[in-house]
């Protein structure tokens, strides 16, 4: 009994004496002190871990978000060195949230960025996670540097904050801007990206949006500008075409401009240029067959190769059709055979034609219509001038109205055709070089001025019809319906003033002989005169008198009176 006493007796002062020993081993620590300890064993409740000191405490497995593996090290808070039963107890919590407290301290002393992540949208802004339950409230305008259309949007987000009031209550009382640290860090990029990036370089952006004239690269909070016009060395028409919203591009920097900040990308430069080789692959009269890529009022732009496009201009499509709009001959996408005209490698264009695959129909014209042809065609066109005359597909004669008469005054076509009448007319002159046929109808008869010129020369006596009486004189109207005006002061005898009664004694239907002033056919003028006919019988009659009377008689003017009286 007193063996079994004594065995007791030194478990006793043995526990007692490592007690003492574990306890002289904790001296070096404090409760609250943080210390790095070592993984040293791990089951599925707990994490042991060797703080030093001989000292060993266990922290649940939940503490940790990922659990730790044996020998790894792990900073852990002393909560009671001399914990229930004499257990060091300890917490990797409660050390995380004491080393964040201080590393956000810290933080919004220094306005240094920490880590968070929105999580819930609250009155006026949002909650954010800034790790270790510590949280900060966020205002809606210090969520981004662009207004903020949709809260809902940025939930879930990572990114940094700037903490500009720190609390460490659990309260939203910590206040934490993101836009104070994306303007911090777009500052920063672009200080950087001036003072590194030169001329040629190869820059990556995303696609931020886009505009009319192109579209706006995102470098890294700040924007670069990729032209319509430097997205292909061909024609663009639409900027979607080449690149996509949100898509990460490479581009080269081709303009910058430290002062206004401006900044120039190009995707076409990323690619050799193909005008270089142009002249290697492409020639003067080279018929391409090539697709349609866009079409205006004035043409069709073909892409005879990658890069590189020429207009077909609206007059080049066709040698004989009326164009009004190149959609009335083609579609965007179509493939077409094109012959080029000429280029110019300074301006990088190349002229087309189209129509030159085709023989050109006024190249012959004259040998179809020669002059003096006689032809019954459909009117197609009238204008105030006159009519266009189709003559075959594509080709239109033109007939002025000063060629529709010899001797009526036509105001307007109209009156003597419209559209659609079939009407006899005459080819009067062709003109290749210009595209013109002119036409007549009033040549196809005998031009009845010449022949009136011809049977009437000046002096001549003519008997005519009054047509018409004016203010300024009589019209008369002869032989080959052809009108000739009688001045006012040439409606009376040489001996007669004239007076307003002289005009009076003049009625339409009346019959006149007067005398052939003057005969203009080119200008379809007839001047008649009663004076000078009256004038010219008195002269007639005064030397047929002188000639009758004997040498041995004496003639007074008296004389001469008498016998104009007589007659």
């Amino acid at each position: 009994m007193s063996e079994e006493l004594e065995v007791e007796k030194k478990d006793t002062e043995m526990q007692s004496l490592l007690q003492e020993e574990y306890l002289k081993s904790l001296d070096g620590i404090e409760d609250g002190q943080l210390v790095t300890g070592t993984v040293v064993q791990v089951n599925n409740e707990y994490v042991f871990v060797d703080v030093g000191y001989k000292s060993e405490g266990r922290i649940p497995v939940e503490e940790f978000e990922e659990t730790p593996a044996i020998g790894d090290s792990v900073v852990v808070l002393i909560v009671n060195k001399e914990g229930k039963g004499g257990q060091l107890i300890i917490s990797k919590k409660k050390a995380d949230i004491q080393a964040r407290s201080q590393e956000l301290r810290q933080a919004a002393e220094d306005k240094t960025p920490v880590e968070g992540k929105f999580v819930k949208v609250i009155k006026g802004g949002y909650e954010v996670d800034l790790g270790s339950d510590f949280s900060g409230f966020c205002p809606l305008s210090k969520a981004d540097i662009v207004r903020t259309e949709n809260p809902e949007s940025l939930i879930g987000v990572s990114d940094y904050f700037i903490i500009e009031k720190f609390h460490t209550a659990n309260k939203l009382k910590s206040v934490v801007s993101r836009r104070d640290y994306l303007e911090k860090k777009i500052k920063e990029n672009k200080e950087a990206f001036f003072s590194q990036v030169k001329i040629g370089d190869v820059v990556e952006g995303v696609v931020k949006s886009f505009t009319s004239f192109g579209a706006f690269i995102d470098l890294g909070g700040f924007d670069g500008l990729l032209h319509l016009n430097d997205m292909s060395w061909g024609h663009v028409s639409r900027p979607r075409d080449y690149v996509k919203k949100g898509e990460k591009v490479q581009l080269r920097l081709i303009n910058i401009d430290p002062e206004t900040k401006k900044i120039n990308l190009s995707l076409k430069h990323m690619q050799e240029d193909p005008w270089v080789t142009f002249e290697d692959n492409f020639k003067v009269g080279d018929v391409v067959t090539a697709p349609v890529t866009k079409m205006t009022t004035f043409g069709v732009f073909i892409e005879i190769a990658p890069g590189i496009e020429g207009l077909a201009h609206i007059s080049e499509l066709s040698w004989t059709k009326r164009i009004n709009n190149p959609k009335e001959v083609l579609n965007l996408g179509d493939v077409v055979q094109c012959k080029i005209l000429g280029y110019d490698l300074d301006k990088k264009r190349v002229s087309l034609g189209i129509k030159q695959l085709e023989s050109n129909p006024w190249d012959t014209i004259a040998e179809r219509y020669p002059v003096g042809t006689q032809l019954t065609r459909p009117v197609v066109k009238v204008t105030n001038s006159g009519a266009f005359i189709n003559l075959e597909e594509g080709i239109d004669g033109f007939l002025h109205v000063d060629d529709v008469s010899w001797t009526k005054k036509i105001k307007s076509i109209s009156s003597f055709c419209k559209e659609g009448d079939m009407i006899d007319v005459v080819v009067t002159r062709v003109e290749p070089e210009n595209r013109r046929i002119r036409l007549g109808v009033k040549q196809m008869a005998n031009n009845p001025w010449q022949t009136l010129r011809a049977s009437h020369p000046k002096f001549s006596i003519i008997t005519g019809t009054v047509s018409n009486v004016t203010d300024f004189g009589v019209f008369v109207k002869v032989d080959g319906d052809i009108e000739g005006l009688i001045s006012k002061f040439n409606l009376c005898a040489p001996e007669e003033e004239y007076t307003d009664e002289v005009l009076k004694r003049f009625k339409v239907g009346d019959e006149v002989t007067a005398m052939v002033m003057d005969v203009i056919p080119q200008q379809q003028k007839l001047s008649l005169s009663i004076r000078e006919m009256i004038k010219k019988s008195q002269e007639s009659e005064v030397e047929k008198y002188l000639s009758n009377a004997d040498d041995d008689d004496t003639v007074t003017f008296a004389d001469l009176i008498s016998s104009g009286k007589e007659k």
